[in-house]
């Protein structure tokens, strides 16, 4: 009997068109989508690498030049 089952579990559609007349590449897109929320995509497998702040953007940025009396000679420190 678990075979019965087996059998009939995979010949039903895991999508079902309601209503309307899609295209083949509409229900390939709709396919894609599914299939990749699934998670089933090496996409998954795919480790974050977090960069360390020696190269961080942020570093770029320069401070901003004193005004005032003596403000070249302190933005040279």
């Amino acid at each position: 009997m678990p075979d019965e089952r087996h059998d009939s579990a995979a010949a039903r559609p895991l999508l079902r068109v309601i209503g309307g007349t899609p295209t083949a590449e509409e229900l390939a897109v709709v396919a894609a989508v599914v299939a990749a929320a699934a998670g089933g995509g090496a996409s998954s497998r795919v480790q974050i690498v977090r960069r360390g702040a020696w190269n961080d953007p942020a570093h770029q940025h320069r401070r901003p030049l004193p005004s005032g009396p003596n403000g070249w000679r302190a933005a040279a420190q």
